[in-house]
């Protein structure tokens, strides 16, 4: 590790002892699997994995998560979450992370409450507080706390620390909820989220390790690395296959590849282009 990263390690470490006893709002992906790692090194019985389940988070994931948690002998609880029957949530607004975020921390507080915990504490990484991200805004109201964001740790960083602690998912691809795979104003349901899980996991079996399944109507389109086309060709006959008995009648690949958050980006896109034919028509 260069200097500085050894200072931010050492920095997290002293952040989480100071916290004395913790739940850490756990997903299985790399940021809070750091968090969960180190927590469990410096507090010992004084920390909990918390993994929030809900129609949102992909049964795989879920039982990824549990088997790190249990070959790190990291004690772990599932919690339920039911941010789909919030219609706030369930009406897919731009802000729609700030209620599923809301109801998972109000869960682990009320857990923390009842149970003595001091502290609640997420996966978020200082290069996350750039972005316009309404779960931030909850975590925050709440007093949830980010020993990543606080000890300076970039997503780049956070990797590096994990591979040299030997976190397995050093490496692991981010993995959004399967809500985002829907565009806003959309209603999310149950249904819906098990349809694109469906979708998802054909591209799993086959050993696809980045994609996405974005929901159009009838439409299911793929996004997966360009590296990665020559795979889904040779294997096109079962992708279509399997993501037409999910539930979807035309099967895409999208020909610009694997983008995070392609569907928020071309949402705005669509509503500046609509603004600017609105005053367009207003100068004509």
């Amino acid at each position: 590790m260069t200097p500085e990263l050894e200072r931010k390690h050492r920095r997290l470490r002293e952040i989480l002892r100071e916290c004395g006893s913790v739940l850490v709002a756990y997903s299985g992906g790399v940021d809070s699997a750091l968090v969960m790692l180190v927590a469990h090194q410096e507090l010992g019985g004084r920390m909990l994995a918390c993994i929030g389940v809900s129609p949102s988070y992909p049964v795989r994931e879920m039982r990824q998560a549990v088997e790190l948690a249990e070959e790190l002998g990291v004690p772990y609880r599932l919690v339920n979450t039911q941010e789909h029957l919030d219609p706030n949530y369930a009406a897919n607004p731009a802000n729609r992370c700030y209620f599923c975020k809301s109801e998972l921390h109000d869960r682990l507080l009320a857990i923390a409450r009842a149970e003595g915990w001091q502290a609640v504490v997420d996966g978020t990484n200082a290069s996350d507080l750039g972005d316009d991200r309404p779960g931030i805004l909850a975590a925050r109201e709440r007093g949830v706390r980010s020993p990543l964001a606080e000890a300076g740790l970039t997503k780049a960083e956070v990797r590096e620390l994990a591979r040299h602690l030997g976190l397995p998912v050093w490496d692991k691809p981010a993995m959004a909820c399967l809500s985002s795979r829907v565009p806003h104003g959309t209603p999310i349901t149950p249904e819906l989220l098990r349809q694109i899980e469906a979708a998802e996991d054909v591209l799993v079996a086959l050993g696809f390790r980045q994609f996405r399944v974005r929901h159009h109507g009838e439409i299911a389109r793929i996004e997966i690395p360009v590296e990665d086309f020559p795979k889904a060709l040779e294997h096109r006959a079962e992708i279509v296959e399997g993501v037409r008995a999910a539930g979807y009648r035309f099967v895409t690949l999208d020909l610009a590849g694997f983008r995070s958050g392609s569907l928020s980006r071309a949402q705005e896109s669509a509503a500046v282009l609509v603004q600017e034919i609105e005053v367009r028509g207003q100068e004509g």
